[in-house]
């Protein structure tokens, strides 16, 4: 009776090492690099905590527009937020659609129509915008105060 052979062991892989740190102080000398890394991290806790409003960044700015902005147009919107006009109408159609909004003729200019939140539209935003606030405090928690308004005018130096 032959005696059976071990079976030859496979090697054990070593555990994973974290990678090498690299060499990243160009990107990191760059605005645009940093803004969008803060970007990042800012855009997922909003992602997260506004899907149960069902809104996206540009939503949400549009509907805060019209908050604090009632009776303004397309134009005027578009404008503030850099969007095109053909990209405006398929939002506002899907506002309109959910019952957020609603058009009405404009006090001043006959050709235009002012854009207003409904009930439903105040009472969900008067939500996310205590939802967003909050985010923002946790996402910049490493800021002072102070830190945080100087970092929100050096940034509007660059786009205002």
């Amino acid at each position: 009776m032959a005696i059976p052979k071990p079976r030859a062991r496979k090697p054990v892989p070593p555990p994973p090492t974290a990678p090498e740190p690299l060499d990243s102080h160009v990107l990191e000398s760059l605005v645009g690099y940093n803004a969008r890394r803060a970007y990042l991290v800012v855009y997922v806790a909003f992602a997260e905590r506004m899907a149960v409003y069902g809104l996206k960044p540009t939503d949400f700015s549009v509907l805060s527009l019209l908050a604090h902005n009632p009776g303004a147009t397309s134009r005027q919107l578009c404008a503030a937020l850099d969007i095109q006009p053909p990209n405006f109408v398929s939002l506002v159609a899907a506002m309109d659609r959910r019952g957020l909004i609603e058009r009405r003729p404009h006090p001043h200019d006959g050709r235009a129509v002012g854009l207003h939140l409904t009930a439903a539209g105040h009472q969900l935003m008067a939500e996310a915008e205590e939802a967003v606030i909050q985010l923002e405090k946790d996402a910049s928690h490493k800021l002072t105060d102070r830190e945080r308004e100087t970092l929100i005018r050096l940034l509007q130096k660059i786009y205002l």
